[in-house]
């Protein structure tokens, strides 16, 4: 079932990443959860707790069929419905970019999670920054398959931008694992010029949790 699961997740590095990072037998929070594949492989091999909020009435069906538990939710709004440090980890993984207020979300997950896992696009990626330079259009890359006109990314930020909103929001990083095509070596070195995706653990910088 567990590698059923994995290869149904084969073309998202940045939820396996995030698989490394969450430990066993605690209480996970996905915002954005999808079809609800990541929450149930979490469910069946590290034995988490999880909930899924989400949006689309379609992929809600979709997760429940999957047997996680799922409710619907807009992330542009308060998760009123949690109280501080209410989950071990909360997960926003390809989702930040899509709401109104980034920043927002941000303070609200490490409100309610002791740690949170982020996941996003990099618009700093190099084959980003070529189209960008030399076509003068918005670029379109396997990460970004949308037209300007047409994307869910209203929000596009790089490597950098994001450790700067950690910095101004009192967000601690634990951990930063960038994610290049092919090797990863050049996407170690320069992150922000070479990783197409990163993966970010963090905490509030006030909490008092083991990192």
């Amino acid at each position: 079932m567990v590698d059923k699961l994995k290869k149904q997740l084969a073309l998202r590095p940045d939820l396996l990443a995030i698989n490394k990072i969450i430990l066993p037998n605690c209480r996970v929070l996905d915002l954005g959860c999808g079809n609800g594949v990541f929450l149930k492989l979490l469910e069946q091999e590290k034995n988490v707790r999880g909930l899924g909020i989400e949006l689309s009435q379609e992929k809600i069906i979709e997760s429940i069929a999957t047997g996680i538990s799922v409710v619907h939710g807009d992330l542009n709004n308060k998760l009123d419905f949690a109280d501080d440090y209410s989950f071990d980890y909360v997960v926003v993984s390809n989702t930040l970019q899509e709401v109104e207020r980034p920043d927002h979300l941000l303070r609200e997950v490490v409100r309610v999670g002791k740690k949170a896992v982020v996941g996003f696009i990099n618009f700093g990626y190099i084959r980003t920054r070529s189209q960008l330079f030399l076509k003068g259009t918005m670029p379109e890359t396997k990460n970004l398959p949308h037209h300007w006109y047409n994307t869910p990314n209203i929000h596009l930020a790089t490597i950098q931008d994001f450790r700067k909103l950690c910095r101004l929001l009192n967000i601690k990083i634990i951990k930063e694992i960038p994610l290049g095509s092919g090797g990863n070596l050049l996407a170690k070195t320069l992150p922000n010029l070479f990783a197409a995706n990163c993966v970010f653990e963090i905490s509030s910088a006030n909490a008092d949790f083991d990192a």
